[in-house]
């Protein structure tokens, strides 16, 4: 792995303003707003528009979006949310009466309300698994998954503290006992490698605005192999086959077209938001997953180092994701500390008790001194 150069010239992000808040919704590079409002503009001129160029953008970026979780093409499909991409799992993963669907304490509501209702629908029972003193998130998950199990829904980190899942061995608790595996990979993917080979997950689901640095209203689902012949959420005619055929999509046909694309979103051809995934894709993945696990990892480090010396203690290395810092905060916090960051033109974010500090390759050495001298100013008076 490399250690990469910092990037910020590529990010309109002013000298003054310090921002430490990927986790909430990442900036998009400049090349990626152009690549959006040049296909916006298309719409002004719409006789210019092809009907091929309705499948072109989906079918450039579905391998795209397969590279960066070890995925086969066959498996991706467009979605506009995480709670979409959710719902289309909790469509085609049918429980028992009495089985238990495992979640994680403090886990994102969207990965929370839809299996409540998939609770209330089949009567299955929910368990929130939380950690003891001295062990581990992903050892507590670990250790409740047991034969009533019929499905676990996490991600790969927990958006309030960081907490990292090793979901290598929870996939492989999951077949021991043959529950299903739903991860919402939206805090890591971009930022930590991931492959669905090593994890077998039945669904992932990603929201691309945060470490992916892409549009809001831009995502995928993973869908395994075995599910891929499941029901839909929508019926739309794109993904029929034949639906290339504008001139015969009249004769209605039963049959999907390939692999995942069934699960695809209605409108999935949007010519101002897919460009710009796109751009935002090829970034990432010319930086390289890992490289950018490993800058942010040696950055974060740096920075715990100062928030200990602040008496501000984050988890251990070991048992966060790298991208992701969060300190305990003193009881006597100010409740404004952010607002009063945000003041400075430093931009964190606060999560119960503790300090969501979410850097990326844009942060410069100056926003972070500064950021610890206006942390400690407004700890200490």
């Amino acid at each position: 792995m490399t250690t990469l150069p910092n990037q910020r010239h590529l990010f309109d992000i002013p000298d003054d303003v310090a921002y430490f808040n990927t986790a909430t919704m990442g900036p998009m590079t400049k090349t990626s707003v152009e690549a959006g409002q040049k296909g916006l503009a298309r719409k002004l001129h719409p006789w210019t528009i092809p009907e091929t160029d309705f499948f072109a953008d989906t079918e450039r970026l579905r391998p795209l979006l397969a590279e960066l979780i070890g995925a086969d093409t066959d498996g991706i499909a467009f979605s506009p949310s995480v709670s979409y991409a959710l719902a289309t799992a909790a469509r085609n993963l049918p429980l028992s009466k009495g089985q238990k669907i495992l979640l994680l304490e403090d886990q994102f509501p969207s990965n929370v309300y839809i299996w409540r209702n998939l609770a209330n629908q089949t009567g299955a029972a929910i368990r929130t698994v939380s950690a003891k003193h001295g062990e581990s998130l992903s050892d507590a998950l670990h250790a409740a998954i047991g034969p009533d199990t019929g499905l676990v829904a996490c991600a790969n980190v927990r958006w309030t503290d960081g907490a990292l899942i090793d979901l290598r061995a929870i996939g492989k608790r999951c077949r021991e006992v043959g529950a299903a595996l739903v991860l919402d990979l939206t805090q890591s993917c971009g930022a930590l490698p991931f492959d669905v080979k090593d994890v077998q997950p039945d669904f992932v689901a990603v929201a691309a605005y945060k470490w992916l640095l892409a549009p809001y209203a831009t995502g995928f689902i993973y869908v395994a192999p075995q599910h891929r012949s499941g029901y839909p959420l929508e019926q739309n005619w794109i993904a029929r086959q034949g639906s290339s055929n504008f001139s015969r999509l009249i004769d209605y046909t039963d049959h999907y077209g390939p692999g995942a694309q069934r699960f695809d979103m209605g409108e999935r051809s949007n010519f101002a938001l897919l460009p710009a995934l796109e751009s935002a894709v090829r970034t990432i993945l010319d930086w390289g997953v890992g490289n950018i696990e490993e800058t942010l990892a040696a950055r974060n480090a740096a920075l715990a180092d100062q928030l200990a010396n602040m008496g501000l203690h984050c988890p251990p290395e070991a048992e966060r994701g790298a991208h992701y810092l969060c300190p305990l905060l003193p009881e006597t916090a100010p409740d404004d500390l952010t607002s009063q960051l945000k003041d400075a033109n430093i931009f964190v974010s606060r999560r119960g008790d503790r300090l969501r500090i979410t850097q990326h390759l844009f942060t410069t050495e100056a926003d972070m001194e500064r950021f610890i001298t206006e942390l400690s100013h407004h700890l200490t008076t």
